[in-house]
C-alpha cells in the first residue's frame, strides 16, 4: 500500500534536483478539524507559471532520465480523492511551495506512513542540505532544524555521522511520542 511519506520523499527529491539548499517540511494534523496538511517549501530555482500549470500532468517532467513524472500528480490526486485540495506556488529564482490538504476520515485516505523515518533518511542522505521539519497536532508542535544541529555540532561532524543519525532518530521518536501522550491525556 502507498504511503504519503513516500510521496513526500519524491516531492523533496524534486526540491533537491531544483538546487534547493533549504527545505521546510510541515506536517499539520488535526483530529478536531479532520485535516492533515503537508507542505514542502524550498529555496530552489522555482518554476515559471507555465511549468506550474503543467507539473500536475503525469506526462510532463523536466527529468531526462524518464518520460513521466508521477510524484506531484499522485500527491495531488491523493489529496483530492479525500475531498481535500492541492496547491503549488512558485517563483523563478526563489523556490516552490507545494501544499496538500487531506481529509483523514475519508474512505480513500491512505496512511501517512513513517514520516519520521522519511525525514531522517532525507537528512542523512543529503548532508549538505538544510531541512526544517515541523510536526503539529492538536496537542502541540515540535521542530527539527538542521541549521541548529550544525551550530551545535560544528563543521567537523556531518549529519550523516552514525551518532548524529541515532540522535535524530531518538529526537523524532521522543517528540512524536510526547505529542501522542499529550493527545491521549487530552482525550
Amino acid at each position: 500500500m502507498r504511503e504519503l511519506s513516500l510521496n513526500v520523499m519524491d516531492i523533496v527529491q524534486n526540491s533537491i534536483s531544483a538546487g534547493a539548499d533549504l527545505i521546510t517540511l510541515s506536517v499539520r494534523e488535526s483530529r478536531r478539524e479532520d485535516s492533515l496538511v503537508i507542505s514542502i517549501r524550498d529555496n530552489g530555482r522555482g518554476m515559471t507559471e507555465e511549468q506550474v500549470r503543467r507539473v500536475t500532468d503525469p506526462f510532463y517532467t523536466t527529468r531526462t532520465t524518464r518520460k513521466v513524472g508521477l510524484g506531484v500528480p499522485l500527491f495531488k490526486m491523493e489529496a483530492e480523492m479525500t475531498g481535500g485540495g492541492f496547491s503549488i506556488e512558485s517563483t523563478p529564482g526563489k523556490g516552490t511551495d507545494v501544499t496538500a490538504r487531506f481529509v483523514p476520515s475519508h474512505v480513500d485516505m491512505i496512511p501517512l506512513g513513517d514520516i519520521n523515518a522519511t525525514v531522517k533518511l532525507l537528512i542523512t542522505c543529503n548532508p549538505r542540505i538544510d531541512f526544517v521539519f515541523i510536526r503539529t497536532t492538536d496537542s502541540g508542535e515540535f521542530t527539527l532544524d538542521t541549521r541548529e544541529l550544525r551550530q551545535v555540532l560544528g563543521e567537523d561532524v556531518p549529519l550523516s555521522d552514525p551518532e548524529v543519525v541515532e540522535w535524530i532518530d531518538g529526537f523524532l521518536r521522543e517528540q512524536t511520542d510526547a505529542l501522542g501522550e499529550t493527545k491521549a491525556a487530552a482525550e
